[in-house]
Parts: C-alpha cells; sequence; structure tokens
C-alpha cells in the first residue's frame, strides 16, 4: 500500500504545474519547483499571487505567463528603467502587472488583446495593486493599432521595453512596426521562442496541431531574428523561451 501511495505521489507532483500553465522546458519538474519554492514564490508581489491563483481556475491558463517569467520581466524592467512600455497580448495580465509594478508611478502600459473578458478577470487585481492608472487597454487585433502608432512620428523611438506574448504567425509583422516604435537601446521581448521545446522537434513528430502549425511561424521568427543587423539578441529557456532584443540602430 505504501509503494503505491508514493507512486500517487510521484505522479501527482510531476503533474503540479499543469494546472497553473506550467511551460518550464527543464527537463525535471522537481528542479522547476525548487527554482519556484527557493526564489519565485516567497518574493512574489501579493497582488500576482492572488491574480496566479485566479488564472489557474481559468480553463485557458496555460496561456498565462509563468511565475518565473513573471519575475524575470519585473527585473528586467527595473533594470533598464522603463517607464513607457507595450504589451500585445494580455490574457488575463499577469505579465501586465508583472510590468506595472515594476514601473514608476508615472509610468505607463499600452496593451493590446483582442479579449476583453479576460483582462476584465484581472483588472480587480491591478486595481487593488493600485496600478490600474498604468495601464492603457486597447481592444482588438494589435496590427491596426500598431499602424496607427507608425504614423505618428511623435511615436517613433519613444517605448523603452515591448513585450509580445500574441498570435505567432504575426510575430513578424509586429517585429517590422516594433522597430520603429521601440528606442534605439530599447528592448523587445517575444514569448515562447522556444514552443513547447518543439523547434527542435523531427517535422514527423506527433506534435499537437495547434503546436505544429505555430511551430512554423515560430522557426521563421528566431531565424529573421538571429541574422537582422538592428538588433542584438539573447534566447533564454525561461518559461517557454523568451528572445530579447535590444535596438541598435
Amino acid at each position: 500500500m505504501a509503494s503505491s501511495n508514493g507512486e500517487e505521489k510521484k505522479q501527482s507532483e510531476a503533474g503540479r504545474h499543469q494546472e497553473v500553465g506550467h511551460k518550464s522546458l527543464l527537463q525535471s519538474d522537481a528542479l522547476y519547483q525548487y527554482i519556484l519554492e527557493t526564489s519565485v514564490y516567497p518574493r512574489e508581489p501579493e497582488p500576482m499571487k492572488e491574480l496566479r491563483e485566479i488564472t489557474a481556475k481559468h480553463p485557458w491558463n496555460i496561456m498565462t505567463t509563468s511565475a518565473d517569467e513573471g519575475q524575470f520581466l519585473n527585473m528586467l524592467l527595473k533594470l533598464i528603467n522603463a517607464k513607457n512600455t507595450m504589451e500585445i497580448g494580455v490574457y488575463t495580465g499577469y505579465s501586465l502587472l508583472a510590468t506595472a509594478l515594476a514601473l514608476p508611478d508615472d509610468g505607463k502600459i499600452l496593451a493590446m488583446d483582442i479579449n476583453r473578458e479576460n483582462y476584465e478577470l484581472g483588472r480587480p487585481t491591478l486595481e487593488k495593486a493600485g496600478v490600474a492608472h498604468k495601464v492603457d487597454f486597447r481592444e482588438g487585433p494589435a496590427l491596426p493599432f500598431l499602424d496607427e502608432l507608425v504614423k505618428d512620428e511623435k511615436n517613433h523611438g519613444s517605448f523603452d521595453f515591448i513585450f509580445v506574448d500574441a498570435d505567432k504567425d504575426n510575430y513578424l509583422n509586429y517585429h517590422e512596426r516594433l522597430l520603429q516604435l521601440v528606442k534605439v537601446g530599447g528592448v523587445i521581448g517575444y514569448d515562447n521562442t522556444l514552443w513547447n521545446g518543439s523547434v527542435v522537434a523531427p517535422d514527423d513528430a506527433p506534435l499537437r496541431k495547434y503546436v505544429m502549425y505555430y511551430r512554423e511561424f515560430v522557426l521563421k521568427l528566431n531565424k529573421a531574428l538571429a541574422v537582422d543587423p538592428r538588433i542584438e539578441i539573447c534566447m533564454l529557456p525561461v518559461g517557454d523561451g523568451i528572445t530579447l532584443c535590444r535596438r541598435i540602430k
């Protein structure tokens, strides 16, 4: 009986993150749990913990930014002294909250998502944290909004940081526009650039349909970023992979 209970415990621990949008590329869930319990959860601001738990109950919680990536973004924004930022793809707003908490009181986030309902799920937490005033939320596809921004030259080079976690088939379209909007020395972060680890999977691998479909767009993005002379890049295995692009010209 003890052996059976022990096996059930192992299975439970192995799958414990699946319910909260687990995206770690680490081979060991135990190692990921160590990172979370040692350095992420003890330092996670209470509003972020609250929103993470709210999001965990949502049927599409796999879409959320992982807690370790949220901590990374929060630290990065402070390191670069970001003030004017943009986020494409908000979902319930965990990464949005991580950003808002890192910005000064007069900092701004232009946030875009096609689904206001998901954003409204997290908005009370933003308000409770006292950072909702930093967020300018726009509902709808991002490309038309970006095109409007690009038309006005005063927006060129006006953003310190831009985070993209949205439709992978538009990442390259976003990239061309965002390079005009982020300042020289500013940073663009593209999420999911390792895409469930599928970027190294054989073409005939038995992948889920949506993983296989977007895999091709992620591969094209990664190849394009690697040779783009306008940026410096750093691909990190945090969450589902994030590529940071620093505009240099």
